[in-house]
């Protein structure tokens, strides 16, 4: 796994109510038993871990989060592309 998955698992982790050792980038987010507050300090802990934003409305972009592998995708597209305002 590379840093930015590696950082994302310790993210979760840490919100975990039980964390897992065997988090893997196809582990659906519903299997590890975190709820929607503690999903909102999730993607918190990982715009600042980042320096990203990301667009999360959880009844709008769920879809987008489903496993780790895609928490990881969707982090990785943020901060691949220019942050919103942002003067070149």
């Amino acid at each position: 796994m590379d840093d930015v998955a590696t950082k994302v698992i310790e993210i979760l982790k840490k919100h975990m109510k039980e964390p897992r050792d065997d988090i893997t980038l196809s582990t659906e987010l519903t299997d590890l038993k975190i709820e929607s507050l503690d999903l909102a300090m999730i993607v918190f802990d990982i715009e600042d871990a980042f320096g990203i934003e990301i667009p999360y409305n959880a009844n709008e972009e769920a879809g987008d989060f489903q496993t780790v592998g895609s928490v990881v995708d969707k982090v990785k597209g943020l901060m691949a592309g220019a942050p919103a305002g942002a003067k070149a």
